[in-house]
């Protein structure tokens, strides 16, 4: 990347990760938001050892890459390990959060606070749009495990998956 004076800038690439299980729409909002204020996003799909997944780590990335499909600004990988180390590897300057409300910020505080320690990486914070601030993955994934439409929380593929994750047939819109 050139400045207009010519000089050459490093690029911006931020790391957007999560579980991803599934992806909403309104994870898809905030990845969309941190594209705009970076040069690159990579979008780290982690396992979380807290957390029994639904969907293998695998089916999770295919989807988040057919939400962002024809974006060359943003990529999609499995975070192996430490979130800290991956920013290291990549060459991140910052890692993305969206953040629903207090109770987000007072789990995520902590863990920038490390990250920044491990590696000088910063967090950014982005506030969930109004129209997300209720939806997570688990609402998502209790509702299509009991059947309930989905589809105004995630993408056609996503609610196909989890309607093959929990043995149903999907409706159709």
């Amino acid at each position: 990347m050139t400045t207009a004076s010519g000089k050459t800038m490093a690029e911006r690439l931020a790391v957007v990760p999560g579980s991803f299980d599934p992806v909403t729409l309104g994870h898809c909002d905030v990845i969309r938001r941190a594209a705009d204020l970076f040069d690159r996003i990579v979008v780290g799909v982690a396992v979380n050892a807290a957390k029994q997944a639904l969907l293998p780590v695998e089916t999770r990335i295919a989807l988040i890459e057919d939400s962002f499909a024809g974006r060359e600004d943003i990529e999609v990988s499995q975070v192996p390990g430490l979130l800290a180390e991956f920013c290291r590897q990549r060459g991140a300057t910052a890692i993305v959060k969206g953040l629903r409300g207090g109770q987000d910020l007072g789990h995520e505080e902590p863990m920038a606070l490390v990250n920044k320690e491990l590696t000088g990486v910063e967090t950014v914070f982005l506030a969930a749009a109004p129209v997300w601030g209720h939806v997570s993955s688990s609402i998502v994934k209790d509702v299509a495990r009991c059947g309930g439409e989905v589809s105004a929380y995630v993408t056609p593929a996503v609610a196909a998956a989890l309607a093959e994750a929990f043995g149903r047939r999907q409706s159709v819109q």
